[in-house]
């Protein structure tokens, strides 16, 4: 398959071992196996008496009950076990709804800036990708009338990300409902990949609490802090179209691990104190970040965030990709450069691994950084 070059793995896996201050990554800080277990209070000895006897034949063939039944309990009501897939991490759940539903003769509607492998592997595989890119000049406000005008008879499904990665833009109940009835309309499905829900104060609706033929991707790494894990999960409300996904996962990795599932659903199954610790890290973050940007005019943050992400403009004119290859080589400061998601003069920065200072020391590098350029410019003006 002749497909794009995946630019965001490209460009933080080779570099992430290199920084000083590492603001690259969207996950929350990682758990260890003895913190997992004491903050949901799981029983140590019961715990590794479990996984004495645990085979290590294959898994589950759709997942794990314990899993999926704590999958559905993420939703208000909405998702039964039934409508569960356990799938490799949210990147393989986003590859096997693209396999199972994209082809020829159809097109499918991405909202930018999103996720890679939503606009990639469906260009791919052969559909026709339209790209509605909410960008700076729309304060990333999404036009719904936008959408709409790209959305007909052949549209498979729209994409989205919620909260958005890179952004962290959250779309209303309102906003999903309108998109929800613009693919009714046509008979097609919404992907949401939904891996960054969660660290809200109250419950964020998700699509399938909204649309019956909502899909949703979503997995333990990111609010979840268990990214090693690699457990994701698929739901579908809609059945039919339940076995093309589990016929695409035979494929892709028959079954996961039962060790992993059993780790995951652990997690899962005390969400409440993931979302209450990770949801103080990511406002301490967000608040060092607000307050360090009030001291950047040149800076501009795009919109509020509701994931451990946000996401920034900048005015200098320097492209994305040398403004962060610059600020690593001189500064040891690592963020995702704009062009992983085809935008230009613009960054995304992480601050979910749990440590302000940490942070703010960074930032502080990032500064000199910037001062560095507002002096090449001012010498470049007196010439």
């Amino acid at each position: 398959m002749d497909i794009a070059r995946f630019e965001l793995e490209f460009w933080l896996n080779p570099l992430d071992g290199k920084a000083e201050y590492n603001f690259g990554s969207s996950c929350c800080k990682p758990v260890t196996v003895g913190e997992m277990l004491e903050l949901t209070g799981t029983d140590r000895e019961e715990f590794f008496r479990e996984i004495e006897v645990m085979s290590l034949h294959y898994g589950y063939f759709e997942g794990m009950p314990r899993l999926k039944a704590a999958i559905a309990a993420l939703y208000d009501g909405s998702v039964t076990p039934e409508m569960v897939i356990s799938v490799h991490g949210g990147t393989g759940a986003n590859s096997i709804v693209c396999q199972a539903l994209c082809g020829p003769g159809m097109n499918v509607v991405c909202v930018l800036p999103s996720y890679q492998q939503h606009y990639s592997i469906p260009a791919a595989l052969g559909s026709e990708v339209r790209v509605y890119n909410c960008g700076e000049g729309e304060e990333y406000r999404v036009d719904l009338e936008k959408i709409r005008a790209m959305v007909d008879a052949w549209t498979k499904m729209i994409c989205l990300t919620n909260p958005g990665n890179p952004t962290g833009y959250r779309f209303s109940k309102e906003e999903l409902e309108e998109i929800a009835e613009m693919a009714r309309g046509v008979g097609a499905y919404v992907l949401c990949d939904e891996i960054y829900r969660g660290l809200s104060a109250e419950y964020m609706p998700s699509i399938c609490d909204i649309y019956e033929k909502g899909i949703v991707t979503s997995s333990t790494s990111k609010v979840f802090s268990s990214a090693g894990t690699r457990v994701g999960w698929i739901v579908t409300r809609d059945l039919s179209i339940k076995e093309a996904l589990m016929n695409c996962r035979s494929y892709n990795s028959i079954c996961e691990g039962p060790l992993n599932e059993l780790i995951a659903a652990i997690i899962l199954e005390h969400k409440d104190v993931f979302y209450k610790r990770n949801g103080k890290i990511v406002e301490e973050g967000r608040a060092a970040l607000r307050e360090w940007l009030r001291t950047q005019p040149r800076l501009r943050l795009v919109c509020d965030s509701a994931g451990p992400t946000s996401y920034v403009y900048y005015d200098y004119d320097v492209p994305a990709q040398k403004f962060a290859e610059d600020l690593l080589a001189k500064k040891g400061v690592l963020v995702c450069q704009g062009g992983c998601f085809q935008q230009e003069r613009s960054f995304r920065i992480g601050y979910g691994f749990g440590d302000v200072e940490y942070f703010k020391a960074g930032l502080a590098r990032f500064g000199e950084y910037l001062k560095e350029l507002d002096a090449n410019e001012a010498a470049e003006r007196s010439r």
